[in-house]
């Protein structure tokens, strides 16, 4: 366990989403590492709350796929695998591929505009460092998309997956190269919906999930391949 894990104080929050948002940063930002157990009573101790928050907070934790429960070991931080990865993004292709087809059928002015300026806030964020706020305003922008659909239980669906999606996301945004393509996907993907050229934005869609699956299953192999050498 990081020694100098804080929490992170936030007074609109329930102190157990306050425990999750400082365990989830720590996991995301490398400070818990894959395979690191999360000692209950050692984290209650670090952070100054009861065992209550930090037991809610795992709970939550293992909803987004960043901890697991093992029998007779209790709770660890999550390895990220590349079945887990390709079986998640493969739904979230399926659901993408919907959804701009809806998209162009039913959006509206409102809506590009609503997508424009979603797509200005996102390119601002690349142009700083904080990555939470970089997946935010691209979570954002894709939420317009579905929203775009009028279909509610498609815009559900989606939401139950975007926990189980976060992390691949966050690995994703983190390397800054990746930055000028995510942009430029992003204007294609407003252009091809304003034209509404369904098979376009399709083509982009897939290429911009497919970007992601490729540079986040070469770090997973990365951070596998010691274990296979040894």
């Amino acid at each position: 366990m990081k020694d100098d894990l804080v929490l992170n104080e936030n007074a609109y929050l329930p102190l157990r989403d306050v425990v999750f948002q400082t365990l989830r940063d720590a996991i995301l930002k490398g400070e818990l590492k894959p395979g690191e157990r999360l000692m209950e009573m050692h984290m209650a101790n670090k952070l100054g709350v009861s065992r209550t928050p930090i037991r809610e907070a795992i709970r939550m934790l293992e909803k987004e796929g960043l901890a697991v429960t093992v029998p007779r070991k209790g709770a660890m931080v999550a390895n990220m695998t590349e079945k887990d990865l390709e079986n998640v993004l493969e739904i979230r292709d399926a659901l993408d591929e919907l959804s701009v087809r809806t998209a162009c059928m039913r959006a509206t002015d409102e809506d590009f505009s609503n997508l424009k300026k979603a797509m200005g806030a996102f390119e601002k964020a690349c142009k700083g460092d904080d990555v939470r706020l970089i997946v935010d305003r691209d979570e954002k922008f894709h939420d317009i998309i579905y929203r775009m659909t009028d279909n509610e239980k498609l815009i559900e669906i989606i939401g139950n997956l975007r926990e189980q999606m976060y992390r691949y996301r966050y690995e994703y945004v983190k390397d800054r190269a990746n930055y000028s393509v995510l942009v430029d996907e992003h204007k294609k993907i407003l252009d091809g919906l304003k034209e509404r050229n369904v098979d376009f934005v399709q083509n982009i869609m897939h290429q911009h999930l497919a970007n992601q699956v490729n540079a986040v299953r070469s770090l997973i192999r990365e951070q596998t391949e010691p274990d296979c050498l040894s």
